[in-house]
């Protein structure tokens, strides 16, 4: 989906109210967690000195600030924001296969991950207990292999770690898969081209995901091709 102009109102709410300073500019986004964001942040508007009283501390500040802003936007998601081609039928097509647990991995801080699969309607197709959120203090190839361990847990079955299928749309988020061992792919829906996805050697590539069909049966081959290694 893309809420990016809902997105950057509550950043700019949260950091001016943790830190007493406007929000000016933004660093790189695509592929980068929340947590990461707020720290680049601090940089790059010449507000460091507002963690010197512990960065640990100011970040809990931030993220609870920033799911108060994001959730009281809700309303705007769909106003200004969209699901982009295909995301709704995919997403209903992967949950509905046989053996399939869905959760999102995500460099959204939990609160605001649920508030935007529930402004599109996408809440009951994922199992946010088993994913990975932009405040957890992990690299994303540990979090995807962190996020089988509670599936596991959770639902008491063994899951091979290849069995796992994780759909990206950066080059950061494709190289996490391959540090994981897991099969990825890659969607030119974000700010990185097909090109780009490419050489970062996800094992697929698409433009979009138009496709049900074909979404379907490639998490289906990837799947069946990992749990049979």
């Amino acid at each position: 989906m893309d809420v990016a102009r809902v997105s950057r109102e509550a950043y700019a709410e949260a950091f001016r109210k943790v830190t007493g300073r406007p929000l000016v500019a933004l660093p790189q986004l695509a592929g980068r967690s929340d947590s990461e964001i707020f720290f680049e942040s601090l940089a790059v508007n010449d507000a460091a000195a507002a963690a010197a009283g512990g960065s640990q501390e100011l970040l809990a500040r931030y993220t609870g600030e920033l799911a108060e802003a994001f959730g009281a936007r809700r309303d705007l998601l769909t106003q200004q924001g969209r699901l982009l081609p295909g995301a709704a039928a995919a997403v209903q097509a992967t949950a509905s296969m046989p053996g399939v647990l869905q959760s999102v991995l995500t460099g959204t801080i939990r609160p605001n991950a649920a508030v935007k699969l529930g402004a599109f309607g996408l809440s009951d197709y994922f199992d946010l207990d088993i994913g990975g959120f932009g405040a957890d203090a992990y690299p994303r190839g540990s979090q995807l292999l962190n996020c089988r361990t509670q599936a596991e847990e959770r639902y008491h079955t063994r899951i091979p770690v290849g069995a796992t299928v994780y759909l990206a749309d950066s080059g950061r988020d494709v190289e996490a898969a391959r540090i994981a061992d897991v099969a990825c792919i890659a969607v030119a829906s974000g700010r990185s081209t097909a090109s780009d996805l490419a050489a970062a050697g996800p094992d697929l590539v698409l433009a979009d995901l138009s496709d049900t069909a074909g979404v379907a049966a490639a998490v289906d081959r990837l799947t069946r091709v990992a749990a049979s290694r």
